[in-house]
């Protein structure tokens, strides 16, 4: 198939790199205690067509989707390659979803089966209980996983341990096809599918070069999930496409990545603002700026801890912004000022804050922003979904849902989610500077802040919940933490209530899903302390 090979085709990309650097070690699975798993680009390529076979042995191909369930493993890549080689389409799951929320999404987006690995063998049998129609493909048993292995069901460790695969006969040669549905996070209802085509990741390459400026002796590391846009957009995909090493750890832990960069040499790491919060809360050590990284990419910086995370840990933040339904802007270490996101590309993009009516808001003035490529109207593709689609690009621009301001040079700002925001007897308050506070107290190693609505009744107005996880199973005062907050914050800003959790829920993308602890809240638990009972 050499003389098809297609350009910016992933899997293509991938055979060419196969033949010319098939030892080339492109990627590092970090397993925590457990060894790497290092994969040369001749590896993806041997277990992706496995991959096809067992694929097209289930009838799987061309337009047909099929599942993933998995943290960040091999199988993911192996996956990846053999949907781009043959048109099917992959649909990466958060693993953290379970139940009806994981049923709803195997259904909606019409998966023909499901690939996983066996610590989420439970989760996903319960779901597929209604969906008959739906068989497992395959289970990887991965070392720490403590999960019998299964005779039910085929297991890809057999698989790997069989002959290797033929090219296949019939393969793609459209990068345009579509080639995964990615969720959205879901934060405030059911998730929607985004279509994302294959030629998409081309673009992620050009980015990395002309934006984040990687360089051939860089070394990338995630510990952000494979099943979001930023893992692949940031990290996998440069590293595939320029022959960038890349370090991926199989989950994200915020007290050892810097051991993590340190013992691989790495050099630039992705996180989102939620992640930043939560390395910086760890407790300062001699050698924080003792490490290789140069540079962090992160989207949502908080602006209260921005420049003490740069000296802390001795790193430039390039800040960015977008989403996996389009969208861009950028600020590159030392322009522009702290706190903003940046501004689109000059030329190809334009973006804007509006009013309700669309009219375009002044400086400092809160609206919507919107975006759009210059001179082309927006189009998004939600699975099954045509008319949130038309709604999210009304007017030819996509409409983000988040709420910002530019300033009088045209840098943007972010300040809260469309419907959220938090108002406290008439003051607008920042999550993140009540989150910064708390941080800091030593008995506390993660922190989200959300509201419910007033006990005054008042409309919009809220009272603060600070759902709190304790630092290495430790008891926490509420006392002192109410302390700390009336300290450092102004008094409409302190909260209302403590709520002291075993950890705070995420989404793939590192959100804080404040829905669920809202569910989970009651001011009369054994867990949620009040303000007023620790003046």
């Amino acid at each position: 198939m050499t003389e098809s090979r297609v350009p910016g085709h992933i899997a293509h990309e991938l055979d060419a790199r196969a033949e010319s650097q098939p030892d080339f070690e492109v990627l590092t699975f970090e397993n925590g205690d457990y060894p790497a798993e290092v994969l040369t680009y001749g590896d993806i390529v041997v277990s992706g067509r496995k991959f096809i076979r067992m694929m097209q042995k289930a009838g799987i191909g061309r337009g047909d989707a099929f599942a993933l369930v998995m943290r960040n493993h091999p199988e993911f890549l192996y996956a990846m390659y053999a949907a781009s080689m043959t048109g099917a389409v992959m649909v990466p799951i958060d693993p953290r979803v379970k139940g009806d929320r994981l049923r709803y999404m195997l259904k909606d987006s019409s998966s023909k089966g499901v690939i996983l690995t066996s610590e989420f063998l439970g989760n996903v049998t319960e779901a597929l209980s209604t969906l008959p129609d739906i068989p497992i493909l395959g289970v990887s048993y991965k070392p720490g996983m403590n999960v019998e292995v299964s005779n039910d069901y085929p297991s890809i460790n057999e698989l790997y341990e069989g002959p290797e695969a033929p090219p296949p006969d019939q393969f793609s040669e459209d990068p345009a096809l579509p080639l995964e549905v990615i969720y959205t996070s879901g934060t405030t209802g059911d998730p929607k599918g985004v279509m994302v085509k294959g030629n998409r990741m081309s673009q992620f390459s050009q980015l990395a070069l002309f934006v984040w400026q990687y360089t051939p002796q860089d070394k990338l590391y995630t510990g952000l999930s494979l099943t979001h846009g930023n893992a692949q957009a940031v990290t996998l995909v440069p590293s595939l496409m320029l022959n960038i090493p890349a370090v991926i750890s199989r989950t994200f832990t915020k007290s050892r990545i810097w051991d993590i960069c340190r013992a691989h040499g790495c050099t630039v790491f992705s996180l989102l603002g939620g992640m930043m919060m939560g390395i910086y809360s760890e407790p300062p050590k001699p050698d924080d700026a003792d490490n290789p990284v140069r540079l962090v990419l992160s989207a949502g910086t908080p602006q209260v801890i921005w420049e003490a995370f740069e000296k802390r840990f001795n790193v430039m933040i390039h800040e960015w912004y977008g989403a996996v339904e389009g969208g861009f802007a950028h600020k590159a270490p030392g322009v522009g000022p702290i706190g903003s996101f940046g501004k689109p590309l000059e030329g190809l993009m334009e973006m804007r804050v509006v009013r309700e009516d669309d009219t375009p808001c002044e400086p400092g003035e809160t609206g919507e922003i919107i975006f759009r490529l210059t001179g082309q109207k927006m189009e998004v593709d939600y699975l099954g979904k045509k008319e949130a689609s038309e709604e999210k690009t009304r007017g030819g621009w996509l409409r983000t849902g988040d709420m910002g301001h530019t300033d009088e040079s045209g840098w943007f700002f972010f300040d809260y989610r469309k419907g959220g925001g938090l108002r406290r007897s008439g003051d607008f308050i920042q999550p993140h500077y009540v989150e910064a506070a708390i941080a800091v107290h030593p008995d506390i190693s993660d922190v989200c802040v959300y509201g419910i609505p007033a006990a005054s009744g008042a409309p919009g107005e809220s009272d603060i919940v600070a759902a709190v996880v304790p630092m290495d199973g430790r008891d926490i005062d509420p006392a002192s933490v109410f302390a700390l907050c009336r300290k450092s914050l102004e008094g409409n800003a302190v909260p209302s209530f403590l709520q002291v959790v075993g950890a705070i829920p995420k989404s793939a993308s590192e959100k804080n899903l404040d829905r669920l602890l809202k569910e989970d809240f009651k001011k009369d638990a054994e867990n949620v302390f009040a303000q007023e009972d620790y003046q």
